[in-house]
């Protein structure tokens, strides 16, 4: 009986995302194969995403996550390189040979602290506990669902051509991409496609900002705090002087900039001096020489608090990303495609939360309708603000477009609890899916167009310039495997 009821429910699944599935096969049948294989896999890619949101792992510590993709993967014939660039929850998944080669992101790390479930208001599943606030559960998923359609579509159609899946650990802050740049893993690809989940869809124009992550860590001398302070030196003196000194220079960095930090280590108990602080700052900008100067006052900044307070200062970059190149000529197929594709429909069930989740960030329930619709193709900024992404490195050395589709509330911001009780749903399903399909239909083209991959090609090349080398931000150093776990 169980099973009969549970047949029953998938027909009902696969019947109620029907009418999407249908939309998205116009126009798109020389990737039919791939387009099939999607829409005739709703339920295997919603339980997948699903079970990656019911276990969020922090970045470097996704070994659930990592591996229920490498299974799947493995399944579909692909062969798996694991533990690459030092980083055990990383991997490089591979499926036919020869050119043209196809790469494809894959994040799944989660954020701390946005633990939640799938109801329209606050309610954490576990007290303090991470959640994927950023749709990284469906990012991964999603990239996973476009390589194996096609895997398919290859196989079927004799066609010579590799797709690769990189396994990115520690997007949020870890910059685990940087270490796969490093290591040349991105050698011999000709093109990568990159999504993110969203409240939109639209293809991404914003050149975002160059980054780094720095813990200035200060020793200083314990002592009793009433009894004999002027024995003591007080490490948090260091961390304050350092704080009060960058936020005096605010007033002079350039608008598109952005510093931001936290203290994770102040010291246990007042009445004892600190005798070790540690200030962890995100330094940005959308240039990295503007990224450098800034980093270098604040160098001095810390060197100077810790002579005024007579304390040993150390200095740590933890992470460190470039700004993200856009090939324009890549995201103009991209457009297309995902104009073909559309946006996300909701059920009646899906609307409902929706609409009582777009009330809790304040704007308008008018706004509901941006999930169907598709943006124009906006202007491609010379520079970039806001957030930062390992990806960027990624685009500085093969030719990239991204793209966001909605997983998310309309009007949800980043990082967010809405973003996490959304994206658990089948809604987080149908904006992964949606992205699946553009990545095959634009895959498809590249696979078969060498005109429009020799296009491609030749922007990149003259966009990053002859002379150009590249060198990441964060040095020589091993990855942060443990950036997120309590010091």
């Amino acid at each position: 009986m169980k099973k009969i009821i549970g047949l029953l429910l998938l027909a009902i699944l696969v019947v109620g995302n029907s009418a999407e599935a249908k939309k998205n096969v116009k126009g798109s049948q020389k990737a039919k194969v791939a387009i099939d294989y999607l829409n005739s896999n709703f339920a295997t890619y919603d339980k997948l995403q699903k079970t990656i949101w019911a276990n969020p792992e922090l970045g470097f510590l996704e070994e659930n996550s990592s591996g229920l993709l490498k299974q799947h993967l493995r399944e579909n014939g692909f062969t798996i390189e694991e533990g690459v660039a030092g980083m055990p929850t990383a991997f490089v998944a591979t499926y036919g040979s020869g050119k043209p080669v196809i790469g494809f992101l894959a994040e799944f790390d989660a954020l701390p602290g946005l633990s939640q479930d799938t109801v329209p208001y606050r309610k954490p599943l576990k007290e303090n506990g991470s959640g994927h606030g950023c749709g990284h559960n469906t990012l991964g998923v999603a990239s996973t669902a476009a390589a194996v359609s096609l895997s398919k579509w290859l196989a079927e159609n004799k066609q010579s051509g590799t797709i690769k899946i990189y396994g990115s650990p520690a997007e949020e802050g870890g910059a685990g991409k940087v270490y796969l740049v490093r290591e040349g893993l991105f050698e011999g690809v000709d093109a990568v496609l990159d999504w993110h989940p969203s409240s939109t869809n639209a293809v991404s124009t914003n050149g975002g900002t160059a980054m780094v992550m720095v813990d200035y860590k200060f020793y200083g001398k314990p002592a009793h705090a009433a009894g004999n302070p002027w024995k003591g030196r007080s490490a948090l003196d260091a961390v304050e002087a350092l704080d009060y000194m960058v936020n005096l220079l605010r007033e002079h960095v350039p608008t598109s900039s952005r510093i931001h930090y936290v203290i994770p280590d102040g010291g246990f108990a007042p009445n004892v001096v600190p005798e070790y602080a540690r200030v962890s700052y995100y330094i940005r900008s959308p240039k990295r020489d503007i990224l450098n100067t800034l980093t270098e006052w604040i160098d001095s900044a810390a060197v100077g608090a810790a002579k005024g307070t007579q304390t040993r200062v150390e200095k740590e970059i933890v992470a460190g990303t470039y700004e993200r190149l856009h090939n324009k000529t890549l995201s103009k197929v991209i457009q297309k495609n995902l104009e073909t594709v559309g946006g996300v429909i909701y059920d009646e069930r899906e609307r409902k939360l929706v609409e009582e989740v777009i009330r809790t960030t304040g704007n308008p329930d008018s706004i509901i309708a941006q999930a169907s619709k598709v943006r124009p193709l906006a202007e491609f900024p010379k520079e970039g603000s806001g957030g930062s992404s390992d990806v960027g490195d990624v685009s500085w050395v093969v030719p990239l477009a991204s793209f966001g589709a909605a997983t998310f509330a309309p009007g949800s911001a980043g990082h967010s609890w809405q973003n996490v009780a959304v994206d658990g749903t089948t809604i987080g399903t149908k904006g992964l899916l949606n992205a699946s399909r553009v990545f095959a239909l634009t895959a498809v083209e590249l696979l078969t167009d060498a005109k429009l991959l020799n296009a491609v090609k030749e922007e990149f090349k003259q966009t990053v310039g002859p002379d150009f080398k590249y060198v990441p931000l964060l040095g020589d150093r091993k990855p942060a495997l443990e950036y997120r776990v309590s010091k």
